[in-house]
């Protein structure tokens, strides 16, 4: 059997337990997402020969081979004062001397600050259509509530070349599920089979508290309080990195959080800039 890169990412099975238990819980609509995992479906299959699944995945792989250390920066409170503080003490540096992995709104900060972006994870209520030619890769996730988003960003997911599109549910030929729930940990658990022994994974702006960030959605002008149904969102994607974690040999920091999880190294941001200029 030939070797498929979408064969290794693709972890429904192991998560199909705590996408069910999310599901019931949060009382979302387990058909809703069979449908929004179709219609992206469809959609990349207008794409036509040109776009080829595997090339695109296999590129990402050699995308993240490129650099040791993996940025991954979520919406969090925490994102724009760690973001700010790594360009004051090292301009640019510390940034191209990493691959940047961004969730979803978190991009439009990078952009902003003219910081070079690798890949986006987006279920598409974070971004402009104008932030997909800003970054290599666009991974675009499809679930139950964001079927006019998917059809809002039609075209440029039809014409972007790097793009990946992702579900919640058993996935298609040309869709993938590595798990994974909220955009950021969606990253995780995305490029953990693609680490090679030397990568460090860095979490940034992944704060999983009460407080939602400003650059979550593109409607949100300032930080604010979670309600009850986005603490519950942001419990369940503390907990399934947690879950994750052991699975992953390679060392995964927090940067200047307060969450607490027993496998996660915590880092304040006097200890990061430390490391990352040693």
């Amino acid at each position: 059997m030939n070797y498929s890169i979408k064969k290794q990412i693709d972890s429904y099975i192991d998560f199909e337990e705590w996408y069910l238990k999310i599901i019931n819980d949060l009382k979302f609509d387990y058909q809703k997402d069979l449908e929004a995992r179709d219609f992206l479906s469809n959609i990349l299959r207008e794409k036509g020969a040109e776009w080829c699944l595997e090339e695109v995945l296999l590129s990402f792989s050699q995308m993240i081979q490129r650099k040791t250390r993996i940025f991954i920066y979520g919406c969090g409170p925490s994102l724009e004062e760690t973001v700010n503080y790594l360009l004051k003490i090292q301009e640019k540096q510390t940034y191209t001397n990493a691959v940047n992995l961004v969730a979803d709104g978190a991009a439009r900060l990078l952009i902003e600050r003219r910081i070079p972006i690798n890949a986006i994870f987006t279920d598409l209520d974070g971004i402009t259509r104008a932030n997909f030619d800003k970054s290599e890769f666009v991974i675009v996730h499809a679930h139950g509530d964001n079927i006019p988003r998917l059809k809002y960003f039609k075209k440029e997911i039809l014409y972007f070349p790097n793009i990946i599109g992702t579900t919640q549910v058993s996935p298609v030929e040309n869709l993938v599920n590595s798990g994974g729930f909220t955009d950021g940990d969606r990253i995780l658990f995305f490029i953990a089979s693609l680490l090679d022994p030397t990568h460090e994974v860095y979490l940034i702006g992944m704060d999983f508290n009460d407080i939602v960030g400003k650059y979550s959605k593109i409607e949100i002008e300032r930080n604010h309080l979670a309600n009850p149904i986005k603490l519950k969102k942001l419990r369940y994607g503390l907990e399934i990195i947690d879950w994750l974690l052991p699975q992953i040999r390679n060392p995964v920091y927090i940067v200047n959080s307060k969450i607490d999880i027993v496998n996660l190294k915590h880092l304040t941001l006097e200890m990061f800039k430390n490391k990352i200029l040693h």
